[in-house]
C-alpha cells in the first residue's frame, strides 16, 4: 500500500495493530477521522490515554473497574457466596446482560493454553483458591468456553478445590463446544447459568 504521506502511513499502521483491523479497515478509519471535527480525534485521542492511565484491576474479582472494588463486588445486592469463574472481562459483560446471575465473578485473565505458553501461574488461579478458603463460598460456577483449553482449565480449578466444602457447578452445554461466550445470545446464555449442573456430571461426557 501506497502512501503519499508519512504521517497518514504511521496512522495508519497504529491503527492496524488492532485486533481484526487490516490494512484496508484501518485506512477507511484514519481517513473518517480526517473528515471530522479535529476536536473529535482530541477526545477520542484523550479518552484513551485517560484510559490507559487510570484503568484498576479490581482488587476482589480482577474485573477492570474506575476504583478499587468494582461495583459488582461493592454491591449489596449481589451473593458473595456464589462465584462465576470466567474468563476475561467480555464474558463479565456477557452475563450480566442476561440478568440471570446475581453473584460474584472471578476473571482469570484467560485460559491454560500450553501451545500459548499460558500456564496456571499466568491465570489469577491462585487468588481464587484463596478467596474460596477464607471467604464463605458456597458455590463455584465455571463459565469458561466450551473449549479443550477451557476444560483444561475448569478441571485444573477442580482439581484445587476438590477437598474443600463447596458446590462446583458448570454452566449447561447450551452453548456449542468451542463457542465463545461473548457471542452466545443473551437467551442461550442466560438459560445455560439457571440450567447449570454440577461439575462431576460434565467430567464424564
Amino acid at each position: 500500500m501506497n502512501f503519499s504521506s508519512k504521517l497518514l502511513e504511521q496512522a495508519v499502521h497504529e491503527m492496524s495493530q488492532l485486533p481484526g483491523i487490516g490494512k484496508r479497515t484501518a485506512l477507511r478509519l484514519v481517513l473518517h477521522l480526517l473528515k471530522q471535527p479535529k476536536e473529535q480525534t482530541t477526545y477520542l485521542a484523550a479518552a484513551l490515554e485517560n484510559f490507559r492511565s487510570n484503568i484498576k484491576l479490581c482488587q476482589n474479582c480482577h474485573n477492570i473497574s474506575d476504583v478499587a472494588l468494582c461495583e459488582i463486588c461493592s454491591s449489596s445486592k449481589r451473593d458473595p457466596e456464589i462465584i462465576c469463574v470466567v474468563e476475561d472481562i467480555r464474558d463479565v459483560m456477557a452475563i450480566e446482560n442476561t440478568s440471570q446471575f446475581k453473584g460474584l465473578y472471578h476473571v482469570l485473565g484467560g485460559k491454560i493454553s500450553p501451545m500459548e505458553g499460558v500456564g496456571p501461574q499466568n491465570l489469577t488461579i491462585q487468588s481464587l483458591v484463596e478467596k474460596v478458603k477464607k471467604e464463605k463460598v458456597k458455590e463455584i460456577i465455571f463459565a469458561l468456553s466450551s473449549t479443550m483449553e477451557g476444560d483444561t482449565t475448569n478441571f485444573y480449578i477442580y482439581k484445587q478445590l476438590e477437598d474443600i466444602d463447596l458446590k462446583l457447578s458448570t454452566i449447561a452445554r447450551g452453548i456449542s463446544v468451542g463457542d465463545e461466550l461473548e457471542y452466545t445470545d443473551e437467551v442461550t446464555l442466560g438459560r445455560s447459568i439457571i440450567n447449570r449442573v454440577p461439575f462431576e456430571n460434565s467430567l464424564s461426557r
